[in-house]
């Protein structure tokens, strides 16, 4: 009779300590030890997929110029993958160019960007949004080309600018502070 006693109490700690984990489980549970690093390698993993501008087609749409000065008008442009998997997060990098003198456009402060994943072939779009300024004003910005590059990459992707000269922000001198804005990316369609 004594033995079923110990027989239930080994039964019982070998559930506890199999309920506890053992730190190398591929489940996320234990004592937190290896998630750390699963994380970390996840994130690293998460960070070399990241798209780049040979892996991507870009192509500004037809825009809707704005016609006149201080009428707002909007730029969109695709991007379609057309390698591996990579993803997108955050803003894309937007600098309007006149020659000498160049601005950079600033993601949209009301916007949260989300991380996207794009699998080959899967498209997004992002538009900028502008002010059309006065010609041979010396707040505006008389862009000739916009250069485009994707979020932790430097290399650009350049697309003529003929959309009229952009207005630089209320209150500021001089064009180096366009009135401008990028939205954040955003699956085609949504």
């Amino acid at each position: 009779m004594r033995a079923i006693p110990i027989a239930v109490t080994a039964l019982v700690a070998a559930l506890t300590l199999t309920a506890c984990g053992d730190g190398g489980n591929d489940d996320g549970g234990g004592d937190g030890s290896d998630g750390g690093t699963k994380a970390t390698a996840s994130a690293a993993s998460d960070a070399s997929s990241a798209c780049k501008v040979g892996q991507v087609g870009m192509e500004v749409d037809p825009a809707s110029a704005a016609p006149a000065a201080g009428d707002t008008g909007i730029v969109p442009v695709t991007i379609t993958n057309s390698g591996a998997e990579c993803t997108l997060e955050g803003f894309p990098g937007i600098d309007l160019n006149a020659g000498e003198a160049s601005a950079t456009v600033a993601g949209d402060e009301a916007a949260q960007p989300e991380k996207l994943t794009l699998a080959k072939d899967d498209t997004v779009t992002f538009t900028i949004t502008y002010v059309r300024g006065e010609a041979a004003d010396a707040n505006s910005l008389d862009a000739k080309t916009v250069k485009v590059s994707l979020p932790g990459a430097t290399a650009t992707q350049d697309f003529p600018w003929s959309y009229g000269p952009v207005a630089g922000k209320a209150g500021k001198t001089g064009a180096d502070d366009p009135d401008a804005s990028v939205s954040p990316f955003q699956h085609a369609g949504d």
